[in-house]
């Protein structure tokens, strides 16, 4: 080990942090804290080892620990997107064409990866929300921890790879006053959606994709009055409602027997049964 360079010691650091993970059971995607404190420990006590010269030093621990908790704990080399603040979409055509939306324009990054590489990151993306996708599921939609939106499709319905988009969740308004001070709606136009809202008007809500159609319905949903019960129907959760009285119902997939699947129309009858004041779906 010693002899083979930094590369190989960052490389050992993420085996012993994974081993040690699976010996105290800790769990990298909802134990961020812990995490972070074991990749500390596993570096000092690496750091410390090679000042003896048992193993090789490495170039900078604070880009070890970077890489390492985004490895075992992050999304791999796509973590650095997902922390990046001006992207706001990712998606994989192939292992080796990754592309970025960045403020409106897409890019192709140079990120390059293997495709037993893309089906081990959606595994890890689609563990926290218990879904999954397969040759009798071949589409599948889950959210991340952080909200963010994941859509994949696998072939046969793709030509030959897997396709895999995230829809960043970044929240730049939650009320209409905001979306007036950002210069998305006049304030005009607020007044009347606020007062069409407390009405208790039907109001459709059509866009292309990230034109702002869920930032604007959460900022709609802070106008409804505090007195109402809502139900809210999704595909995914993303929809957030700031009212004591509120309900929230999303889709789900077909089981691996291929049974269990509740589709958004059923949530929609089931959420009539439920008293709503009023039902927000999307």
């Amino acid at each position: 080990m010693g002899a083979g360079g930094p590369v190989d010691g960052v490389a050992a650091v993420e085996g012993e942090v994974r081993a040690l993970v699976r010996r105290r059971g800790v769990d990298p995607l909802t134990e961020p804290e812990a995490m972070r404190l074991l990749i500390d420990e596993v570096v000092a006590d690496y750091e410390e080892r090679s000042l003896g010269g048992a193993v090789t030093p490495l170039t900078d621990p604070a880009e070890t620990t970077r890489h390492v908790l985004d490895a075992v704990a992050g999304f791999g080399p796509l973590q650095q997107y997902l922390d990046d603040p001006e992207i706001e979409e990712i998606w994989i055509n192939e292992p080796g064409r990754v592309f970025v939306a960045r403020r409106g324009r897409s890019q192709l990054t140079s990120t390059l990866l293997h495709a037993d590489q893309v089906r081990d990151l959606v595994e890890r993306m689609l563990k926290p929300s218990n879904r999954r996708v397969d040759l009798s599921a071949p589409f599948v939609d889950a959210r991340l921890p952080d909200g963010s939106r994941v859509h994949v499709v696998i072939p046969d319905i793709t030509r030959e790879h897997w396709a895999v988009n995230i829809r960043k969740f970044v929240v730049k308004a939650d009320r209409l006053s905001q979306l007036v001070a950002l210069g998305t709606l006049t304030a005009q136009a607020a007044e009347f959606l606020a007062a069409a809202v407390v009405s208790g008007l039907n109001i459709i809500v059509s866009g292309g994709t990230q034109a702002g159609k869920t930032t604007l319905l959460n900022c709609l949903a802070s106008a409804i009055p505090a007195s109402e019960r809502v139900v809210t129907v999704e595909e995914v959760f993303e929809l957030r409602v700031p009212l004591p009285d509120v309900v929230s119902m999303q889709t789900r997939p077909a089981s691996l027997e291929g049974s269990g699947e509740i589709h958004l129309r059923r949530l929609v009858k089931e959420a009539l049964r439920m008293r709503p004041s009023r039902i927000m779906g999307r």
